[in-house]
């Protein structure tokens, strides 16, 4: 298990205040923020949706120090949390979505994370880390956004079956925390909020020659969405029962257009759309009775290439997709008001970078 340690302060560019506030113009209003972590310019950009278009938010992009691999915002909208190069900050989110370093500017946490989420209630942080072995928790102190290490867990296989960590993801109603590890498949962890104790429950492998990406549960923690490339490309679904249990739903995997790395439910458990990096599309369904999923008229949609990661906004009225090969690197799709779940791009930037994660305002 990895421990919390107090790490030497790393500074942003050229200043000694983190995320600084710019005055004057250039400022979103609103609350509906997206924000985008971006590799190749090792930096944040943020932007307002408010307005049916994406707004730079005032001061964005925030420049860092380290390559990001991961970010996170709490379920209250109070801060940001940023992971990548060994270290996590926490940023405050203040007016219009604009961020300032917490913590006077010091690290909260250390760890190689390849990605992280926080728990319905607030009050846990896990991250995913690298070395195949380690979930790290962390409790927040919700006034401050400092973290504290928790119990975590680690994990081992047996020879011949090696974990490629690549997502993690607590449960809508906070009973379990899932992680995918590529061709290692999932494990599924009970989860008690209010200790803070994690127990493993059940181990899913991936079909073979086959990597499981990417994770996302609807509202109700009802059905589990797995991102698959490789010989059994495509989108596994599986129903999630009593205690944590998975079920393969019938007819999974459903096809894709492409090698698909991501992948996200719309806020009303209607749809799920998945990011395909092979060919620069996203794929639609329908979440029909029992998890069947049928495509989605117009599906797959074009989008950038090289898709990295899609969000919902908390609106219920945008899906957004990061691609990091550009053309463009963030897109925002509406939702057709004609065609049931068919989505179409009202705005796009190619000002975010070289994008590797993205998260929303709640």
């Amino acid at each position: 298990m990895r421990f919390f340690v107090v790490l030497p302060i790393v500074l942003l560019a050229g200043c000694g205040d983190f995320f600084p506030p710019i005055k004057g113009g250039g400022s979103s209003s609103g609350s509906d923020i997206v924000y985008v972590a971006n590799a190749s310019s090792t930096s944040v950009t943020a932007y307002a949706m408010s307005t049916g278009a994406l707004a730079a938010v005032s001061g964005s992009p925030y420049t860092l120090s380290f390559t990001p691999t991961a970010i996170a915002v709490t379920p209250a909208n109070t801060f940001v949390y940023v992971a990548g190069s060994g270290v996590v900050y926490v940023y405050s989110i203040g007016t219009g979505g604009v961020l300032t370093a917490a913590n006077n500017g010091a690290a909260v946490a250390n760890g190689n994370v390849v990605s992280m989420d926080i728990s319905p209630d607030g009050k846990w942080l896990f991250t995913l880390d690298a070395d195949g072995t380690t979930i790290e928790e962390y409790s927040i102190n919700t006034s401050t956004g400092i973290l504290t290490a928790a119990s975590g867990a680690l994990y081992t296989f047996g020879s011949g079956t090696t974990p490629v960590p690549k997502a993690i993801k607590v449960a809508p109603n906070g009973n379990y925390v899932i992680v995918a590890l590529g061709t290692a498949g999932e494990i599924v962890y009970g989860f008690n909020t209010s200790t803070g104790a994690m127990s493993e429950s059940q181990r899913l492998s991936a079909p073979g020659s086959t990597s499981d990406n990417a994770i996302a549960m609807d509202k109700n923690t009802a059905y589990l969405f797995i991102a698959r490339s490789g010989n059994s490309a495509g989108l596994g679904v599986y129903t999630i029962g009593t205690g944590g249990s998975l079920t393969m739903v019938s007819g999974s995997p459903f096809a894709t257009s492409g090698q698909s790395t991501s992948v996200v439910v719309d806020n009303t458990a209607t749809y799920v759309y998945v990011g395909n990096q092979g060919d620069g599309t996203i794929s639609g369904f329908t979440i029909g009775t029992g998890g069947a999923l049928t495509a989605l008229s117009g599906s797959p949609y074009s989008a950038g290439k090289t898709m990295t990661a899609l969000a919902a906004d908390s609106t219920g009225k945008y899906i957004l997709a990061a691609a990091n090969g550009g053309s463009p690197d963030l897109g925002m799709y509406a939702f057709d008001s004609s065609t049931a779940g068919r989505i179409y791009t009202v705005s796009s930037t190619t000002t975010a970078y070289g994008p590797v994660a993205v998260a929303v305002t709640h």
